[in-house]
């Protein structure tokens, strides 16, 4: 009787069956997952509805930036494959719970995302070979209002339903850190619930660094250089930390909104000025000549046998093919570089008949020169403009970083310094406009830092311009608290330098010298958040007065250190916590 009753409510629909948990769909790889078209052909806006009101990326702004369909684009380290489905068609999906299967095995798994209504982030699971796995969070800014600090590629338009319109539409990069040694074999995308929804349109990994590790590097603190340049030769300065046997460069187009190539790139070692020690020897990529990069993409040059000596001076020539109008540049190089003139073609090969037309004083394209070769992981030195050496002799290498790299034979150190940077504001917006402190610390903490192969360990000196811009020390020690807990998710060791005096200065105000103090009483006590510390405004500062630099280490404008206070940081450095 009862069973009949229970047969009969069910049927009714007064009572409902037991929920039972919806085992999430599986697709043999992200294509077969795709459900959504982001492109549409300029001419043709009804073609794709992105965003559920009518929306659209143009297919002819994203083959003009080199994002074309079916291209391996390199960002952050990672190779991310562009979906080969025609405009129109379905490029993306919108994550919503769906288990994608793939081997993906490498140092980060990186997704090329964006978000459409508001930005959007949710919980996935990485499964692993050996069964564990493994929760992670993505989250992407919205494709419109979303902030250009952050942004991979910006393309200049979007597809309306009355056709083009100039406003920016822009995808973003993030990136995972994996257990190293397991592959994953299957992942599940977030379920994101109301609000925006969350695009994902590749899954690439970054690699593991195997014997590579940067013995230069600079950051890119603005996408505009002192183009438009046609048909040049640069050649460039870069002062190595550690030597090795084989050497690969990197070159970055971040932030810039079209491609440019590079028909040919050669190094040497430096004799004097513009001229090396022996002939330049031509990298190639993928056995090519010549480097294709799109808009916010990276290339990396083959391994080449090369004796790399250690803190010695490398010229790395550059032909610049066809017009190069915007370019990523580090500002404040402290270096002179030489250029040859516009039309003049290729002279990457030049020795002591380079025909140098004039000098600049900015690195640009080059991001990072690699070696092999015994010896530790890489030490980055990641801050503003007192890490970026500012005040300090050009051409001497008299940068903090340079003097510790002399303590460290057979360690590669870098600089990621940037001068103006601040941990939380941007002081540069993404796009081409003039400005070079950069993105905000934490935005560029990836691109800049951990995306870089080998490293060990990282000295971060970071919040004074914060201070100084009025941002309060609770907040810049709680930047501080994410920066450590992204590097040390990047399984990266961390030591947070004390902030130098800056009494005197004049944006040392009353209210500066306290918040100061504030997180200096913070890093010196950081209850483990930190794997160390450097007492660099110890080092620094005035027996007499603690809140001013002493004079002899002062540059005369009472915020940068000169070359003898640059020393006096770098000896304050413990080794043995590096």
């Amino acid at each position: 009787m009862k069973r009949i009753l229970l047969t009969a409510l069910l049927a009714a629909g007064l009572l409902a069956p037991a929920a039972q948990a919806v085992a999430a769909v599986t697709y043999p790889d992200l294509a077969s997952a795709f459900d959504n078209a982001s492109t549409s052909p300029a001419a043709v806006p009804t073609a794709a509805d992105f965003d559920g009101s009518g929306h659209s990326l143009i297919a002819e702004d994203r083959t003009a930036a080199g994002w074309d369909r079916g291209r391996v684009v390199t960002v952050d380290g990672a190779q991310l494959r562009l979906p080969t489905a025609a405009p129109g068609s379905p490029d993306n999906v919108v994550a919503d719970g769906q288990r994608i299967r793939g081997r993906f095995a490498g140092a980060a798994l990186s997704f090329l995302v964006t978000s459409t209504g508001a930005g959007t982030e949710g919980t996935g699971t990485l499964e692993y070979a050996d069964g564990h796995t493994q929760d992670y969070r993505l989250a992407a800014p919205d494709w419109i209002v979303g902030p250009g600090s952050r942004l991979t590629v910006a393309f200049p338009r979007w597809n309306t339903p009355d056709g083009p319109n100039a406003v920016p539409a822009k995808l973003y990069t993030v990136s995972i850190p994996l257990d190293p040694g397991v592959p994953v074999t299957a992942l599940t995308l977030p379920k994101t619930g109301s609000g925006g929804r969350l695009h994902v349109f590749s899954i690439g990994t970054r690699p593991t660094a195997g014997p590579w590790t940067p013995t230069w590097a600079t950051a890119t603190d603005d996408g505009l250089a002192a183009g438009p340049w046609t048909e040049r030769t640069l050649r460039m300065v870069e002062h190595t930390s550690r030597g090795g046997s084989q050497v690969r460069i990197r070159l970055d187009n971040a932030y810039d909104p079209g491609p440019l190539v590079v028909g040919h790139a050669t190094i040497a070692v430096r004799s004097v000025g513009a001229v090396p020690a022996r002939t330049p020897v031509t990298l190639t990529f993928g056995g090519r000549r010549e480097a294709a990069l799109p808009a916010g993409g990276q290339a990396v040059s083959d391994p080449l046998p090369f004796t790399v000596p250690a803190d010695a001076d490398l010229l790395v020539s550059l032909y610049l093919k066809g017009t190069v109008t915007n370019a990523p540049m580090h500002s404040v190089a402290l270096q002179e570089m030489y250029t040859t003139a516009d039309g003049t073609g290729d002279h990457t090969g030049d020795g002591v008949a380079f025909p140098s037309a004039g000098t600049f004083g900015f690195w640009t394209i080059l991001s990072g020169i690699d070696v092999t070769g015994p010896g530790g992981g890489a030490v980055v030195a990641f801050g503003d403009s007192i890490t970026d050496g500012y005040s300090s002799t050009p051409n001497t290498n008299s940068r903090w970083p340079d003097f510790l790299a002399r303590r460290l034979p057979g360690r590669a150190v870098v600089n990621e310094g940037i001068s103006g940077n601040r941990i939380l504001q941007d002081a540069f917006s993404g796009y081409p406009d003039g400005r070079t402190a950069g993105v905000n610390a934490l935005a560029r903490l990836n691109h800049d830092l951990i995306s870089l192969p080998g490293v060990r360990t990282a000295i971060v000196l970071e919040g004074i311009n914060d201070i100084t811009s009025g941002t309060s020390a609770s907040d810049v020690i709680a930047g501080l608290k994410e920066i450590a807990a992204e590097l040390h998710a990047a399984r990266i060791r961390v030591l947070a330098g004390t902030l130098t005096p800056i009494k005197g200065c004049t944006c040392g105000s009353d209210a500066h010298l306290a918040a100061r103090n504030e997180v200096n009483a913070f890093i010196r006590d950081n209850g483990g958040v930190f794997d160390g510390w450097v007492d660099f405004d110890a080092a620094v500062r005035d027996p007499a007065d603690p809140e001013t630099m002493r004079p002899v280490y002062d540059s005369g404008d009472h915020l940068h250190p000169g070359d003898a206070g640059y020393a006096a940081m770098a000896a304050a450095v413990p080794l043995a916590r590096l």
